[in-house]
């Protein structure tokens, strides 16, 4: 059988990460505009150009921002919803804001207000009461799990972009570093540790290909896992929000020296940070079951599934040896699964996975 590709479904990073660099170039030349704000006290924070959060300097704290998306996870809990009657649209709405919230705190900002965007193709989208309140309830409690407040939304009625019965969710936050001393600034040293923090699941990269391993299995949504879950009900899973664990790191004084969150790109995203490192991982992740069931059923090689998805890792702090153990206990206290799971050395720019003999080159990901 032929082995499936995230490319093959029409997502080819290769084809969006130019667009994305030129974007950057392009917005560089923007950054002179804020100075003129008090009393020219405001500047942009230029080495946070490509990273997953844009900082404003101030003059005693940075000022972060981020504006991010679902995808299409939705799709998945619509088709769910139409199977079983159940509209998942609380798990979606929590995938919604982690995608947000936990981009922005890979800098060390904490979120302060996260807005909501549903844009639909017709206005009577909102009339399903019962999915709309869910959509309510699971975008509120996900602001209570990342600490911060909702602060409104947008619900533009686009007819001819949106397609008919379905719903584009994404949204923004805004963010605050303060004191500075908190900003976790790229200081990643030779020695330093990998901490991983487990995923809850797909979270919300990826379902494009995932679909379409549905679209190939007789019951669908519906066949079950290994474990006997349903395929559709376990891509639902809600994504977990990491905002607890960074914050309580540093306030626990953790020397965090880079942060990670793993969504597109999979774990070549280990690399994001300019410095030339080698990141080697040693352990990997409890491999979930909605994993086995991806790669078997699509199938999808193992280059091809960390490449492009978690495989379990949502999250990856890189810290100083001696506080790895530390970091692993902070996470377990608040309910989150964390290891150490390899590290980092002075050399070629590239993440070298043993367990699965599998390496991804420097040039394998360029998003600035």
């Amino acid at each position: 059988m032929e082995k499936m590709t995230y490319a093959d479904t029409g997502v080819n990073y290769d084809e969006m990460d130019p667009f994305k660099r030129d974007a950057q170039f392009a917005a560089r030349g923007t950054a002179g505009n804020i100075t003129r704000l008090n009393n020219g006290k405001l500047r942009e924070f230029e080495p946070s150009r490509g990273e997953s959060a844009y900082l404003i300097e101030a003059t005693k704290s940075y000022f972060a921002h981020v504006e991010e998306g679902l995808g299409t996870k939705n799709l998945v809990a619509d088709a769910m919803y139409e199977l079983t009657g159940k509209t998942y649209y609380d798990h979606v709405a929590q995938c919604t804001v982690a995608m947000i919230v936990n981009d922005i705190v890979t800098l060390g900002a904490l979120p302060l207000s996260v807005a909501m965007h549903v844009a639909v193709c017709s206005s009577d989208w909102f009339n399903d009461k019962k999915r709309s309140e869910d959509l309510i309830v699971g975008w509120k409690n996900a602001c209570n799990l990342a600490r911060c407040i909702w602060g409104g939304g947008e619900t533009p009625t686009l007819k001819g972009i949106v397609v008919p019965g379905t719903a584009l969710l994404s949204g923004s936050a805004i963010g605050i570093i303060k004191p500075k001393k908190r900003l976790i600034a790229g200081n990643i040293q030779h020695g330093d540790v990998i901490v991983i923090f487990e995923s809850s699941g797909v979270h919300a990269n990826g379902l494009t290909l995932m679909r379409e391993i549905a679209s190939k299995l007789q019951k669908g949504y519906l066949s079950s896992l290994f474990d006997g879950r349903m395929y559709g009900e376990t891509l639902l899973d809600p994504t977990e929000i990491y905002v607890d664990v960074v914050e309580d790191c540093l306030d626990a004084c953790i020397d965090i020296h880079y942060a990670v969150n793993v969504t597109g790109h999979g774990w070549r995203k280990f690399m994001r940070a300019t410095q030339p490192f080698t990141y080697v991982i040693d352990t990997l992740p409890t491999q979930l079951p909605i994993f086995d069931f991806i790669q078997e059923r699509g199938p999808v090689d193992d280059l091809e599934a960390y490449g492009n998805l978690n495989m379990g890792a949502g999250f990856a702090l890189y810290v100083p040896e001696s506080q790895g153990k530390q970091v692993v206990e902070i996470a377990k206290f608040l309910g989150k699964r964390a290891f150490v799971a390899g590290y980092i050395e002075e050399g070629e720019k590239k993440v070298i996975i043993h367990p699965k003999n599998i390496e991804f080159a420097g040039k394998t990901l360029s998003v600035r």
